[in-house]
This record gives structure tokens, C-alpha cells and sequence, in this order.
């Protein structure tokens, strides 16, 4: 960033030198040399996901937590990212540790949950950290639910057809990512 700066000021001296003396030549060349530098430093285009609707209507997708693949349905009338018990099992989390405290409607009905924290929550190339979950009783639930505690960290999502489009934050590297497709 410091180098950055130092560049940038360098430039505006020297297009300021160039103004004040007045060539139109010399005067386009520094601004096409900001230019290509501004252009240079910005951020890489958003990552993206794009997941086509199913056959009964959801949006359902393959996510990896904590490195471990699992089928999930996005679900933007979730409050958490929720697990059922059986994904929760097959990726490792400490089970025997968590306090299912939390009372939780369901489309099934009313059962409890359990806080946790999903180390890593990939969808993608969308990857979040620290990203607050639930983990339902056995048996309580089908089908993890990636709802809003993964979906506001992200810069905007949306249905467009039958196309739910993810859209992450740009990244500031020189790496240039492209939209993918999640595959079930």
C-alpha cells in the first residue's frame, strides 16, 4: 500500500511538471501511465457462483465445510446456516460437546439446535470463515440449510430466472477468477 502511495505521488509530480510546462504529448502520456496504474491496482472481478433451480423448486448445491463436501439447500428464511446432525457427525464437529439450547421452527415443526462455529464454509469459490451455525438434534432435519449468516457475508445475491446468482467481495490480488457453476 505504501508503495502504492509512493507511485501515485510520483506520477502526480511529474503530470504536474508536465502541466506546468504546457506539452499536450507529454501531458497524455502521464495520464495514460495513472490510468494503466490505477487500472493495475484494482480489484480482481467478484467471485461468483451460479445455481440453477431444481426440478422441486430450491436451489440446492454442494458446499465443502471444513473441507468435507455436503449437499445443502439455500434457504434465505434461515436466520443460520443449519446442519443436521448426520453432516455435522461426517465433517468432525465435537458432537458430544455441543448444548442443544435453541429453540428452532423448522418445516418439520419446533425442535433445538445447538450454536456452533463453521471454521470454513465453501460454496464455490465463495469461501467464509468463522461463519455462525446450528446443528439440529438426530434425526430433527433432512437437509442442510446455507441460510442468511453465510448469505449477508457475501456482496449480493439473487434469482434471476431460474439462475440464484452468489456474488462475493473483489479481492485485491492480480488473480482473475470467472463465474462458476455449483455442481450437485
Amino acid at each position: 500500500m505504501i508503495r502504492f502511495l509512493l507511485v501515485l505521488v510520483t506520477l502526480a509530480a511529474t503530470a504536474g511538471a508536465v502541466v506546468a510546462y504546457g506539452d499536450p504529448d507529454q501531458i497524455a502520456r502521464a495520464s495514460h501511465k495513472v490510468s494503466h496504474i490505477f487500472r493495475a491496482q484494482t480489484a480482481t472481478p467478484a467471485p461468483a457462483v451460479q445455481i440453477q433451480r431444481g426440478q422441486g423448486g430450491e436451489f440446492a448445491l454442494r458446499a465443502k465445510i471444513n473441507g468435507v463436501a455436503a449437499p445443502m439447500v439455500i434457504d434465505t428464511g434461515a436466520t443460520s446456516v443449519v446442519l443436521t446432525w448426520e453432516t455435522a457427525k461426517a465433517i468432525g464437529l465435537p458432537l458430544e460437546m455441543l448444548e442443544y439450547d435453541v429453540d428452532l421452527e423448522t418445516a418439520g415443526g419446533h425442535t433445538k439446535a445447538a450454536r456452533l462455529t463453521i471454521d470454513r464454509l465453501a460454496v464455490g469459490h465463495l469461501v467464509e470463515k468463522s461463519v455462525p451455525a446450528l446443528v439440529v438434534q438426530r434425526g430433527q432435519m433432512k437437509t442442510n440449510l446455507l441460510g442468511m449468516s453465510f448469505l449477508d457475508r457475501l456482496e449480493s445475491w439473487g434469482v434471476r430466472s431460474d439462475t440464484l446468482m452468489l456474488t462475493g467481495y473483489p479481492e485485491l490480488q492480480s488473480s482473475h477468477r470467472r463465474t462458476r457453476t455449483a455442481v450437485d
